[in-house]
């Protein structure tokens, strides 16, 4: 059964192409044109680009073998299906040559006619499958390529994030990783000053030299601050643009918060100079990106946290030190002090002692020594 199929006859002969057109093809369904000359064929066929063609070899003017070598070098992949006598075998031959599917010698019955046509419509349908199906295996093959692409980079990003311990070149790769993910011309990385809560340049890609060197400063590019207030991706391109600073750079603008939760510490922005939209997929692998510097950010915040800590710590270790020095100072001035009245004490000089007053005296003396001595064993941090 026809679908509808655009056929093409090119024939002088008014009674075959009656024939074959108005009387075995049009009653199936078929689309029929019929043509009696080279010329207007491929006029009809440069236009209509026909599911099938018959043409007669033995045309006025132009030969059905010329119009076979015309098509070809316009490009048209319409089948052709040649019509020729008997004794014109040669000329089929050749006629395939230049690119013929079928032959017809006439005279011939309607239903072979039909016969014929349908099983090179069939051909060329079944051709036609073939390539929509090459078409999407291709399509198919170069998606999983992107994705895969994409899944290797973010797992090199992910391996930078744990192993390179420079703020610097961290930064440096996961810009340029975002770079490749967005298939983005420039883009900039920007962190919250928390003295001050402004945005600085901490990165960039890219950037022309009016914008890089403002590198630890903030940037207005118009359109980041409302990402830092909302902490929301925005992307936009084309005409609503143009209102930005960021026009300057390109077509379409791509910012990614960068968050500890629901805290904006940092900026992520892409930027194509021309004007295609960033894909949701695009934007889902921006703030993956986005989550690395966070946690590049955070690893710093961290760290200089520690520092500070262990700075307070030497401090308090140091105040100590210097307590304990004064108390074992004072400790060694008291038992110096309270020894010479006591040695005095035992020389019996200023009078006889009994001989329970010398064991007590002697206690004292000995508590004494060892008070003095325990003193100057006392370990002090750091020493």
């Amino acid at each position: 059964m026809a679908t509808g199929e655009q056929i093409l006859i090119v024939e002088s002969d008014p009674d075959i192409a009656d024939l074959i057109g108005r009387q075995a093809l049009q009653p199936l369904g078929y689309r029929v044109t019929v043509v009696g000359d080279a010329g207007s064929a491929l006029k009809e066929a440069v236009l209509t680009h026909p599911d099938l063609i018959l043409a007669n070899l033995n045309l006025p003017g132009l030969s059905g073998k010329d119009m076979l070598a015309a098509l070809n070098s316009q490009g048209i992949k319409s089948p052709v299906i040649v019509i020729a006598e008997k004794g014109q075998e040669m000329d089929a031959i050749h006629a395939f040559r230049l690119g013929a599917s079928d032959v017809i010698f006439w005279p011939l019955r309607d239903a072979q006619v039909v016969s014929i046509v349908e099983r090179a419509l069939r051909q060329t349908q079944e051709t036609r499958e073939r390539q929509k199906l090459d078409r999407q295996m291709k399509t198919m093959n170069e998606e999983l390529q992107h994705r895969l692409r994409d899944l290797t980079t973010i797992l090199a990003t992910a391996k930078a994030v744990v192993s390179i311990t420079d703020q610097r070149l961290l930064f440096d790769k996961i810009l340029a990783s975002a770079l490749q993910v967005a298939e983005a011309d420039i883009c900039w990385l920007t962190s919250r000053d928390e003295r001050n809560n402004i945005y600085l340049l901490r990165s960039h890609l890219n950037l022309p030299e009016a914008w890089a060197k403002k590198i630890n400063q903030p940037v207005d590019d118009g359109i980041s601050s409302l990402v830092a207030l909302s902490a929301e991706s925005l992307v936009m391109h084309g005409m609503p643009l143009q209102k930005f600073k960021v026009a300057a750079l390109g077509k379409s603008v791509g910012v990614i918060p960068i968050k500890i939760q629901t805290e904006v510490i940092g900026l992520l922005i892409v930027v194509r100079k021309n004007d295609r939209e960033f894909s949701r997929d695009a934007q889902s692998l921006l703030e993956a990106m986005a989550g690395f510097a966070s946690i590049a950010l955070m690893n710093a915040r961290l760290f200089r946290a520690l520092e500070q800590s262990v700075e307070a710590a030497k401090k308090g270790e140091q105040y100590r030190y210097s307590a304990l020095e004064s108390a074992r100072e004072s400790i060694r001035n008291e038992v110096q002090a309270a020894g010479y009245p006591l040695n005095l004490v035992l020389t019996e000089m200023p009078g006889a002692l009994n001989a329970e007053q010398k064991k007590a005296l002697e206690t004292v003396q000995a508590a004494l020594q060892r008070l003095s001595l325990s003193s100057e064993k006392t370990i002090i941090p750091g020493k």
